[in-house]
């Protein structure tokens, strides 16, 4: 399973820059799927239109997680902007996840909770 899942067709905030993210998985397993759908509603959230997620499953393209150094699943990979980053979980926890994959516009708060 290797799926590349584009923004929505909205049209792009302020900046032109793009978000290159691919996410690897294991087959359908209840993490993954969590992994999937929290990092498409933080993207949707902070990035809307300005993002790609490419799903990859690490049991049918092992080399493909090799080459990117992949330990463990679920592992966002932010490919652009640069640098790279990596975060492994189910990334429920938003916090992590925007400070993370610094999700977060510049000048942008946390929400307080």
């Amino acid at each position: 399973m290797s799926e590349l899942y584009p923004a929505h067709d909205r049209p792009p905030s302020d900046s032109d820059e793009h978000w290159d993210l691919c996410v690897y998985v294991t087959d359908d397993s209840p993490k993954s799927k969590r992994a999937i759908e929290n990092l498409r509603r933080a993207c949707e959230e902070h990035l809307p239109g300005q993002y790609s997620i490419e799903i990859i499953d690490v049991l049918t393209n092992p080399r493909r997680a090799a080459a990117d150094q992949i330990l463990a699943a679920p592992t966002v990979v932010r490919r652009l902007p640069s640098p790279v980053r990596k975060l492994v979980g189910d990334l429920s926890d938003s916090d992590r996840l925007l400070i993370g994959l610094e999700l977060r516009r510049p000048g942008s708060q946390l929400d307080d909770r």
